[in-house]
């Protein structure tokens, strides 16, 4: 493998952290409140040092020192298996960094999806009357986070609770293991699509990005993987001409947009599986199982056309009517910067070089959807800030580019990207 010029791994590098640097700026300069505390992120200035960082920075130096030729020389299924575990122990070691509340902080909050899973006893019901309370008017609205989301967010905390899983630090385990899967998926995306050998080098990559700080507290990290596992099943259905991996693809995928609305986003990266795969034939079958999953949650109560212009004007009269479309359309670049790091942007520009010389190349393609997916986010006006954790889905993807970096240059940058999320879990106090 050739190795990319330095100096625009330097100049790209150098901008990501400059981005970085001006979005603060700005926003303390700027006579106008981009309401958030510690822009670009949302979060607040909370440096803290705990003994229990020491194993997780530990575990981390150990994971940048074996994971590369781990993935590269063990056997394919114990390469993604061991790359999977990886992420998992990271995530989880850093969380605990500030001990069990590290976990359970978020998923224990009244404004969270599994307090409002604890009060929900019929769930067509639930379906039924959830458009009528997402206004911020109605006398029993549901809290922002559940009101910005469809039903289908809440529905996987509802099932957990009947299973028994009730304590806060539990379901934030849980949260992280089914996301960790998304890595994964990933892998497996790619090398479905041909891509195997970058398969292996984009695993550490995927395992050590910084977007741990935040997969370690967010259900977006499950819908992340809940996408990913959707865009797999079209991609083995694209190669092997399944018609049942396309109907299941159309229900995973399907189901995400019932997740999270900006999922309809996952169009773009379903669309660019079938690209690479040149043949568009699981598509038809695909839509007709994904129209299934809205036929299904419409008959119960929730038509997704009906909610979301609802949603739009909840959204609207909120904070986000507060958070200047001028910053946050490059501002959310800037947060996102510090989930992808450094290493993510240095990567870019010879990624940009391979993908001009084929254009259906997995890796490099699977890439650009990923980047595709940010633009029209952050260009929509939908997203502004809390992509730290929105953008999970999209991110997981991008982050793969690491493995076009040269040979030389993989374990001092994932030690850069392991020192940016060591930096944000110990001098920030993250919302989410």
């Amino acid at each position: 493998m050739s190795s990319p010029r330095v100096r625009p791994a330097l100049v790209a590098g150098l901008g990501a952290v400059a981005l970085v640097v001006a979005a603060a700026v700005v926003a303390h300069l700027h006579p106008t409140d981009v309401r958030v505390h510690w822009p670009p992120l949302h979060a607040v200035w909370g440096p803290r040092f705990d003994v229990r960082l020491v194993p997780a920075v530990a575990l981390a130096v150990l994971l940048v020192l074996w994971l590369p030729g781990f993935a590269r020389r063990a056997g394919w299924g114990l390469a993604v298996l061991g790359t999977t575990a990886a992420s998992w122990a990271w995530t989880m070691a850093l969380a605990l960094s500030d001990g069990p509340y590290g976990l359970s902080r978020v998923t224990e909050r009244s404004s969270e999806y599994p307090a409002t899973a604890r009060t929900i006893t019929d769930v067509p019901g639930f379906l039924d009357e959830f458009i009528s309370r997402i206004p911020v008017s109605a006398a029993d609205n549901w809290p922002i986070h559940v009101a910005g989301h469809p039903p289908g967010a809440v529905l996987p905390f509802v099932g957990l609770d009947r299973l028994g899983v009730t304590d806060p630090f539990w379901i934030a385990v849980v949260l992280v293991t089914v996301g960790a899967t998304a890595v994964a998926a990933v892998l497996l995306t790619i090398d479905e699509l041909g891509g195997r050998d970058l398969a292996r080098r984009a695993a550490p990559w995927l395992a050590l990005a910084p977007l741990v700080v935040w997969a370690g507290v967010s259900a977006d990290w499950m819908f992340a993987a809940v996408g990913a596992w959707g865009l797999y099943l079209l991609a083995r259905s694209a190669v092997r001409g399944s018609v049942p991996a396309a109907l299941g693809a159309g229900v995973v995928l399907g189901y995400c947009v019932f997740m999270s609305y900006g999922l309809v986003l996952l169009g773009i990266l379903a669309l660019t599986v079938l690209w690479i795969a040149r043949t568009w034939r699981p598509l038809p079958w695909a839509v007709l199982s994904a129209l299934g999953v809205a036929v299904v949650f419409a008959v119960l109560g929730f038509a997704w056309w009906d909610a979301y212009p609802v949603l739009r004007e909840r959204y609207f009269a909120g904070i986000a009517s507060e958070r200047p479309y001028w910053y946050w359309v490059w501002g959310s670049v800037a947060a996102w910067t510090c989930t992808v790091g450094v290493a993510t942007w240095a990567a870019l520009p010879e990624w940009w070089r391979r993908w001009r010389d084929d254009l259906r190349e997995p890796l490099t393609t699977l890439v650009a959807g990923g980047l595709a997916t940010v633009a029209v986010a952050t260009l929509s006006g939908m997203s502004k800030a809390e992509v730290e954790r929105i953008w999970l889905p999209f991110t997981v993807w991008v982050v793969a580019v690491g493995a076009l970096l040269p040979d030389r240059w993989v374990r001092p940058l994932l030690l850069l990207q392991v020192l940016v999320a060591v930096l944000a879990q110990t001098l920030l106090v993250t919302r989410w």
